[in-house]
């Protein structure tokens, strides 16, 4: 009886977040599609004769700002005060049970020439169902909690700055070629997890460092934070000034205070000329994978996750 109760409020919850999910990429795709199409049709221009000209000035300053999402899903594990919980969830499963709409990022590239700098913002919060979790080294009178909002909740902020030089180019002219860019840069982290477990009996887990709160105990990493220096490589293929695809991938932490990082991304975009700029939709996929060690036995908080998915968005280019 308590479970059918349970499940008859999370009904409207669930509506709601899907509501929000489907009002919010349909108000994405209008502003990256029909908007600039109806714009580039009423001054009758050409949408890849408006980007050349900048494109054939290989001198001249470029400037690309863009809003992502991003449809995320997670695999690896997380541990709180030593307690290591193994998470495997889809995007939709996450959905469902978390207040965002997967990852909120924002990126901007200022370029002039060979030389270019970058900075990528990346932040989510996801809470995660008893069902997407599994409890790896449960201590007598725990278990991973059925009633609570999530068995565990994992935010991250992820901050990432660098720069870019362009390698080498090939093509015929500037209106088409393929480009190879060296990255070097650093990326900044602002973890947390709260794993909450329903305490069966009247021990006492305050000695190990839990906090009790009604039938919960809960094991907080608190804030961790660092910096990882990163490096990579770039591809990039521009079919037309309106058409490019990109290939990137990166490594960071190099083992450094038990750290390491790797990310690939690959993404395509489609551009509509406006009075002075471009605006592009944009789609693709992206894999960040982390492995941070913090402390050991019942201090241990650490992250070895993947975070992966498909991005979708749009870019503003002048």
């Amino acid at each position: 009886m308590g479970h059918s109760v349970h499940e008859a409020v999370d009904r409207p919850d669930r509506r709601n977040r899907i509501m929000r999910f489907v009002a919010f990429w349909m108000m994405t795709l209008a502003a990256t599609a029909f908007a600039p199409m109806v714009a580039t049709a009423s001054d009758g221009r050409d949408p890849e004769a408006a980007g050349a000209s900048a494109a054939d000035d290989p001198d001249a300053w470029r400037f690309r700002a863009a809003a992502y999402g991003w449809l995320m899903s997670v695999s690896g594990n997380v541990a709180a005060r030593g307690q290591t919980v193994d998470v495997d969830a889809g995007f939709f499963q996450l959905f469902q049970k978390s207040d965002t709409l997967g990852a909120l990022m924002g990126y901007v590239e200022a370029g002039k020439g060979k030389v270019g700098v970058y900075a990528d913002v990346v932040w989510t919060k996801l809470d995660f169902s008893r069902s997407m979790a599994a409890y790896r080294n449960p201590l007598p009178g725990l278990t991973l909690s059925v009633t609570a909002d999530a068995a565990l909740t994992y935010s991250t902020t992820i901050v990432e700055m660098g720069g870019t030089y362009e390698l080498g180019r090939w093509g015929a002219g500037r209106r088409s070629f393929t480009a190879v860019d060296g990255l070097l840069g650093f990326r900044y982290w602002n973890s947390s997890a709260d794993l909450t477990m329903d305490v069966i009996g009247s021990i006492d887990f305050a000695p190990l460092g839990f906090e009790r709160s009604r039938g919960f105990a809960i094991a907080r990493t608190g804030t961790i934070q660092w910096v990882d220096p990163l490096v990579g490589l770039r591809v990039r293929h521009q079919f037309t000034p309106a058409q490019e695809v990109f290939v990137r991938g990166d490594i960071g932490g190099f083992g450094l205070q038990g750290r390491f990082a790797w990310q690939a991304i690959a993404a395509y975009s489609y551009a509509w000329s406006l009075e002075g700029y471009q605006l592009a939709g944009v789609v693709g996929y992206r894999a960040l994978g982390l492995n941070s060690v913090n402390g050991s036995g019942l201090s241990d908080s650490s992250f070895n996750v993947v975070l992966y998915g498909p991005i979708i968005g749009f870019s503003v280019r002048f």
